[in-house]
């Protein structure tokens, strides 16, 4: 144990989970919606929201975390000289993966890490969606333990890496300057946000621990079932679970129940089964949202695909009737989890090398 706390990667690792956790909590303190200070797929459809990709009202503002991740991230593997462009691994299934990942997140009402949040602040009707979570990520270390592979990457030569990060910096802009074709709410929860400065400043924190670490939730989950405890990302996200906790206490938003909750359904199965999608399909694409942002931050274009598919994702989940609310799951949504289900099923079976 000693040892294993000495180690100083271990030890940024830990650093990260708190920092998510202590900030992931404050965020909501300081304005963004009750339990959804940090939440990948909630902010994504809020951004698709603020460019015209759907037409509630109630979800469109682009949130700074989202730049701040990504431009964070960049800036990080840059200065360490790990930015290179590389990509070319089953580009077209990615962006359908990031499509799928939206529609698990918006049927639970959360990405891994507000599954997490949720939890930490008493939110019981979670529980479900944790189970599907590690059933997910159980599947996938299953498929990668019997040969699924998708894909690998290759260094691709113009540059194409820069283009997400650059694309975000301009969503970045667009909210400073606020044209007239940008749509944002005047009601709803996303027209509860923090003070922009201030969630810029944490998602740039957060996407430099997060490239220096590789932190992430289903890596997390990933590890548990391959390396037990002796995997570092499993105490990083002990560190953020424990540092959520504690900041709940402290600020007065821990509330145990099942009942009631901000941002969350009773529908137990749809939720077990949107966060069994996400989980299967992280893992087999090397992360969850928050990672995927991180990697196509680096250069990753395959990560940046993924990105691409979660934006435009988050457009149709709410254009097409497939998120859940309060009142729980419609019938677009269970369709569409179970369309993601066999997509990731799929998956699988074309990308098994049938020679491990």
């Amino acid at each position: 144990m000693r040892r294993l706390l000495a180690d100083r990667h271990l030890q940024l690792i830990l650093v990260a989970g708190i920092a998510l956790g202590l900030l992931g909590v404050l965020l909501s303190t300081w304005g963004n919606p009750e339990h959804t200070g940090i939440c990948v797929s909630c902010f994504l459809e809020n951004t698709a929201g603020a460019l015209g990709l759907h037409g509630n009202a109630r979800l469109q503002y682009i949130r700074p975390e989202l730049p701040g991740f990504l431009l964070g991230a960049t800036v990080s593997a840059w200065i360490a000289g790990e930015f290179r462009s590389r990509g070319g691994a089953a580009t077209l299934y990615r962006f359908l993966a990031g499509v799928f990942l939206i529609v698990g997140c918006s049927v639970f009402i959360g990405c891994p890490i507000k599954l997490f949040l949720r939890l930490t602040a008493g939110d019981l009707s979670a529980i479900s969606g944790l189970a599907g979570l590690l059933a997910g990520g159980w599947l996938a270390v299953r498929g990668l333990t019997s040969g699924v592979h998708i894909g690998r990457a290759a260094p691709q030569p113009g540059g194409g890496g820069a283009i997400i990060p650059l694309v975000f910096l301009f969503l970045l802009l667009l909210l400073f300057v606020q044209p007239a074709f940008l749509l944002l709410s005047s009601r709803g929860s996303g027209a509860e946000h923090a003070p922009l400065l201030v969630s810029l400043g944490v998602g740039l924190l957060l996407g430099v621990l997060a490239q220096r670490t590789r932190f992430c939730i289903t890596g997390a989950v990933r590890d548990l079932f391959l390396l037990g405890r002796r995997a570092p990302l499993v105490w990083g996200l002990l560190a953020f679970i424990l540092a959520a906790v504690i900041t709940h206490l402290l600020t007065g938003s821990f509330r145990a129940a099942y009942y009631g909750q901000p941002g969350a359904h009773l529908d137990a199965l749809w939720s077990f089964l949107g966060m069994l999608l996400v989980g299967w399909l992280s893992v087999l694409i090397g992360g969850c949202p928050f990672r995927q942002m991180i990697k196509a931050g680096e250069g990753d274009t395959d990560a940046g695909m993924v990105v691409v598919g979660m934006l435009v994702g988050g457009g149709l989940v709410q254009s097409w009737g497939i998120a859940a609310t309060a009142a729980g799951v419609a019938l677009n949504g269970r369709v569409a989890v179970l369309v993601g289900l066999g997509f990731v099923l799929l998956l699988s079976l074309l990308f098994r090398d049938r020679s491990a």
